[in-house]
């Protein structure tokens, strides 16, 4: 595979990694959390990444393993690399620490609270340390962009949209300790960008392991693990911060909303 068909993977992966970026714009330049919108931007994503994972990504992974394997071995295949997927971002996720934990819903109000500001400085004496580790959590994320659009620019342009609406409230969740941390703008809205390069590294990073060994099975293994990262992340950490922002309505409009467009958008495109 040459660099101008890895050009347009890595490029969307880094997009969508930049996008914590704009949860830092957010935190710092606004007054108020618009929850309501960013309760239907979560469970959109929430939709479109659920949607991919079993109508594109799963299906995708049978018809690698198949080119190797009989179809029942395909399937077991398919079953415990899925499962897999889920278990590391699962592992990833239970490894933060809860005040580190980039799932942990902020808004942009916590500016103004100074009981907070005394908090998070006792935490983060060192603010950067928050953002490495955020930075290892985005690591799946970026190779479940990355392979998505190697192997279909289309499909990667649509878990890439999804991740970087994911990513907004990361930023947020970045900016604010490191903010309270460094008493810092600047280096608050730098490391909330910084974080979203860990992105298109992991995905840089699996492509090198994989690259020698790009076959069908490990093509097969890669669609369903990351049809499983995606199926936790949306389950376990899209959809409660969507309702912990807004309502519970608004994110099942938000969830049935995106799987319905991205539904669309694959038939048309």
């Amino acid at each position: 595979m040459n660099l101008p068909e890895l050009i347009p993977a890595i490029t969307l992966t880094l997009l969508a990694g930049l996008a914590t970026g704009l949860g830092g714009l957010i935190s710092l330049f606004t007054k108020r959390t618009n929850t309501k919108a960013l309760s239907i931007a979560l469970g959109f994503s929430a939709g479109v990444m659920i949607y991919i994972s079993f109508t594109e990504l799963l299906p995708e992974s049978l018809d690698c393993f198949s080119e190797e394997l009989t179809w029942d071995s395909s399937c077991l295949y398919s079953y415990l690399a899925f499962f897999t997927g889920i278990i590391l971002v699962a592992l990833i996720d239970k490894l933060l620490p809860s005040f580190e934990n980039p799932h942990e819903m902020h808004k942009v109000e916590e500016l103004e609270d100074k009981e907070l500001a005394k908090k998070y400085r006792k935490l983060f004496k060192m603010g950067i340390i928050t953002a490495i580790v955020i930075s290892i959590h985005n690591f799946p994320e970026g190779i479940a962009t990355f392979f998505s659009a190697l192997k279909d620019l289309k499909l990667g342009i649509a878990i890439a949209l999804a991740i970087a609406i994911h990513n907004i409230p990361e930023g947020i969740a970045v900016s604010i300790p490191i903010y309270f941390a460094t008493g810092s703008r600047k280096k608050s809205l730098i490391y909330s960008f910084l974080t979203g390069l860990a992105e298109p590294l992991g995905a840089i990073i699996g492509f090198t392991l994989l690259s020698t060994i790009f076959n069908g099975i490990a093509m097969g293994i890669i669609f369903s693990a990351v049809a499983g990262i995606m199926v936790f992340i949306s389950l376990d950490q899209l959809l409660p911060t969507a309702k912990k922002y807004g309502q519970h309505n608004l994110s099942m409009l938000g969830l049935v909303g995106g799987m319905a467009f991205i539904g669309l958008t694959m038939l048309i495109f």
